[in-house]
């Protein structure tokens, strides 16, 4: 769905600016260079920006950034000073760098990672149509209206969805060299892949079966194994967080009936859960101390310290492709709900805020407009440069240098964090794998809207409560999670103690009337 921009962009001499601006960066499709400008009225003064992206910053990032950083003085008289916070560090960090008083421009922003929270708190820069219109032409043309909805809260936007929502499914990657050897020819449950672990612990002893981080990958088994139990959302609604314990509710149920986590029947299938992975802890099939890894199974899984891969559709492509020049066949298995399918993306699922505390938000909008929009900024912020990082087939599609290898590619695509750029606006991959390509094909049947699709909790009247539950969690859940406790009876017993104290029941109460109130608006 598109539109057109409504009502005028500029007022007075402003207008210059935006042709200008307009004019200089057409789109050539694939990275060329624009020539040299005059970035026009409105922008004699230099700005730095302060972005921040969660993850890992890429080897070529510096390269990159000066290419980025060359194009943006010459089109707007910007340039953007790039920092990441660590997938083990998005929990603590990710709210300290907003709440510091430190300089951020724009922040990495989605309905997963704390945006309700962050933004009931005032830690982003309050939004409009008429303001997008007017600072990010490109983006309100591209996006659909109903991105911009999605992201209101208590009536306000606060983040800037992507264009191009991604179609993905979370998944686990297996070896197929070790699944022959254990003698399997197929996986048709998480919960049944046991005699794959056990071949790995029992044929090869530099690989760790489920060798996981601490943020990302340490509540992924539990959760794909609850998964096989209801449509478990990964996330309860009131933190968003996936190591934390809360509130979650059928993603399936029309109704949007809201349940406790230690509550019937969600408490005994978590006890289920943690049966398994408490008899996989045992048997010394995991890390002993995921806490202490920041290395995700994905990036262990080519090099063979990682026995599975956990991630999705999207950021597993170039594990598909570095495990082909390697000689290593891999087998991906979708997760799915019981009835199949899983949810699709929601419009918030990866965009980009404005920090509250910006000094330069006008610039910093404009700046991400051109990162999101224009083709030749898009590329290198997901592609790198052309030529080092990324080339142009003959067939025109998206292919790697001569003698580059997606091992060897310092900036490989989607590694970089930029996830929230118009990805409509590139070319086919070149050299996508066969198992890559039946994945990609096996995903868009899957994906369905779900009624709580775009239900975003708002915590104000229970914010101390949700951070005592997280607190419990921590001490409490996570170890449950790894299966690394004596007594697993015992261990929900005190669980469940300590989230009553914590409040849950309020939570609960409070989640269970907002989310009411959407299903009743739809």
């Amino acid at each position: 769905m598109r539109r057109g921009i409504k009502g005028q962009l500029w007022l007075g001499t402003a207008l210059l600016s935006v042709l200008l601006v307009l004019g200089l960066t057409a789109c050539t499709g694939n990275g060329d260079e624009q020539e040299a400008a005059n970035p026009g009225p409105g922008h004699e003064k230099e700005v730095k920006l302060v972005g921040y992206l969660l993850g890992e910053a890429p080897k070529g990032i510096q390269q990159v950034l000066q290419a980025i950083n060359e194009k943006l003085k010459k089109d707007i008289n910007a340039k953007i000073e790039l920092n990441y916070i660590a997938w083990n560090d998005v929990a603590s960090k990710y709210p300290l760098v907003l709440a510091s008083g430190q300089d951020v421009d724009f922040i990495f922003a989605a309905d997963w990672n704390f945006y309700v929270s962050e933004a009931t708190k005032g830690a982003f820069y309050p939004l409009s149509q008429s303001l997008l219109e007017q600072y990010m032409p490109r983006h309100m043309e591209a996006m659909a209206p109903e991105a911009l909805r999605a992201a209101d809260v208590n009536g306000t936007p606060y983040m800037i969805p992507t264009s191009s929502p991604d179609r993905k499914v979370n998944i686990a990657l297996f070896r197929k060299d070790v699944m022959d050897k254990a003698g399997m020819t197929q996986i048709t449950k998480f919960s049944e892949i046991e005699p794959y672990l056990a071949e790995i612990k029992r044929s090869y002893p530099g690989m760790i079966p489920l060798n996981l981080d601490s943020q990302y990958d340490l509540p992924t088994p539990f959760t794909y194994l609850l998964m096989e139990k209801f449509a478990w959302f990964s996330a309860p609604f009131d933190s968003g967080d996936p190591l934390a314990q809360g509130i979650t509710a059928d993603m399936e149920d029309p109704e949007g009936v809201m349940y406790s986590m230690t509550e019937e029947p969600i408490l005994s299938w978590q006890k289920e859960v943690a049966y398994i992975m408490k008899d996989w802890y045992d048997k010394g099939y995991m890390n002993k101390n995921p806490y202490a890894n920041s290395i995700r199974s994905k990036d262990n899984f080519c090099n063979g310290k990682s026995g599975i891969a956990f991630g999705n559709s999207i950021d597993m492509m170039n594990v598909f492709m570095s495990c082909k020049e390697q000689g290593i066949d891999v087998y991906p298995f979708p997760m799915v709900y019981p009835s199949g399918k899983a949810t699709k993306a929601s419009w918030l699922n990866n965009g980009v805020a404005i920090s509250a505390s910006s000094k330069n938000p006008e610039r910093a909008m404009e700046a991400l407009d051109l990162l999101m929009e224009d083709p030749s900024y898009a590329y290198l912020a997901y592609y790198g440069i052309e030529g080092i990082n990324y080339t142009i087939t003959p067939d025109d599609r998206i292919g790697l240098p001569e003698g580059v290898t997606s091992e060897s590619n310092t900036y490989p695509p989607d590694a970089a964090g930029f996830w929230f750029v118009n990805k409509n606006l590139f070319k086919p991959v070149a050299n996508w794998t066969d198992p890559y390509k039946a994945l990609q094909e096996r995903v868009q049947p899957l994906l369905e809207p779900t009624p709580l699709l775009g239900f975003l909790f708002n915590s104000d009247q229970v914010k101390s409560e949700i951070a005592n539950l997280k607190s419990v969690s921590t001490q409490y859940a996570q170890p449950i999670y790894i299966g690394a406790v004596d007594n697993v009876e015992a261990a929900f017993d005190t669980l469940v103690q300590h989230m009553k104290k914590a409040g849950i029941d309020k939570v609960k109460a409070e989640v269970q009337k907002q989310a009411a109130d959407y299903l009743a608006n739809q």
